[in-house]
């Protein structure tokens, strides 16, 4: 089974897209913040990453650039924001983001998009 970890600072979104991820068959991991999001991704090494940009602690870019600084492992990653300006969805992209998905989503839409990215 395939490990997600979901980051997102509001907590009842953070477990909403767990549920909904989980009754898709997937196993998650849940970190409210860009700290604990480093923490699990270098002990667990996830399938898979969905991350907000704005995130406590440390940013999604800077969770992004570390994941990236892996070169062992290429995770997916996709973002989940409500910053819409072109500057920012090129720097994600440039930072090596594969997929970024604008605020509000349709959960199906999220695991649609996860599927492809681990197919």
């Amino acid at each position: 089974m395939k490990t997600i970890l979901v980051v997102d600072e509001h907590p009842m979104l953070l477990k909403a897209l767990c549920f909904k991820l989980q009754k898709a068959g997937f196993d998650t991991l849940a970190a409210v913040d860009g700290k604990q999001a480093i923490e699990f991704y270098d002990e667990v090494k996830p399938d898979l990453v969905l991350t907000d940009l704005l995130i406590p602690y440390v940013t999604g870019m800077e969770l992004i650039a570390h994941i990236r600084e892996k070169k062992q492992q290429r995770t997916p990653i996709i973002v989940l924001s409500k910053v819409a300006v072109d500057d920012t969805i090129l720097e994600v992209f440039n930072l090596g983001a594969d997929d970024y998905v604008t605020k509000p989503f349709r959960p199906n839409e999220i695991i649609a998009r996860t599927r492809r990215l681990l197919a």
